[in-house]
C-alpha cells in the first residue's frame, strides 16, 4: 500500500455532494416536529422517532449530535426529554444541515466555512469551475438560511401519529 494522500485522508462530509444525507432529512423532520410543539415542552425520543419516521437508536445519536452544536436541549425525568435550544425562528435549515454534514458547499474551494483549495486546481483564481461553485454554494446558502424551523412548522401539516 502506498502513503496516505490528501484526499484519502480527508473523505468528504457526505456521500454526494448534492444530496441531503438521511441524518438530516431526519433532523429536520424532528426539529420541524418540536417546533410545532414548542409551546407544550420537552418531547420524548420515542414521540420523536415515531413522528420523525426516524429509527430510534439512529435519531438518539442524530439528537445527541444536535445537542452538543447547541440546537438542541435535553432534560432528564417523567416529563423530560428534548426541545429547542432557541425560538425556531432563530434556526435556519443551513444550521442543521452544517451541523450533521459540514459546509453547503459542493467543493472545498467553494467553502465560506471550511475553504480548502482543491487538490485536483492548481490555482483557485485561475480556474474555470470555482465561480460556477461559488455562485451555486451562495445560492443554496440564501435558501436554506432564509428557510427557519419556524417557517417550516407554519407551512408543514402537524405530524400525526400512526
Amino acid at each position: 500500500m502506498g502513503a496516505l494522500t490528501d484526499v484519502d485522508a480527508a473523505p468528504p462530509a457526505r456521500n454526494t455532494p448534492f444530496m441531503l444525507s438521511r441524518r438530516s432529512r431526519y433532523a429536520l423532520r424532528a426539529l420541524i416536529h418540536l417546533a410545532q410543539r414548542e409551546a407544550a415542552g420537552p418531547a420524548s425520543i420515542a414521540e420523536i422517532a415515531r413522528l420523525a419516521s426516524a429509527p430510534r437508536k439512529f435519531l438518539e445519536a442524530i439528537l445527541l449530535d444536535l445537542k452538543r452544536h447547541n440546537l438542541l436541549i435535553s432534560s432528564r425525568g417523567r416529563s423530560g426529554g428534548y426541545q429547542l435550544a432557541a425560538p425556531p425562528e432563530a434556526i435556519s435549515f443551513a444550521d442543521v444541515i452544517r451541523a450533521l454534514d459540514g459546509p453547503l458547499a459542493l467543493a472545498p474551494c467553494a467553502s465560506k466555512t471550511a475553504y480548502r483549495p482543491c487538490e485536483a486546481c492548481p490555482d483557485v483564481a485561475s480556474c474555470p469551475v470555482h465561480p460556477a461553485l461559488v455562485a451555486a454554494r451562495e445560492a443554496v446558502a440564501d435558501v436554506l438560511e432564509g428557510w427557519t424551523l419556524a417557517r417550516a412548522a407554519r407551512e408543514s401539516p402537524p405530524f400525526q401519529i400512526s
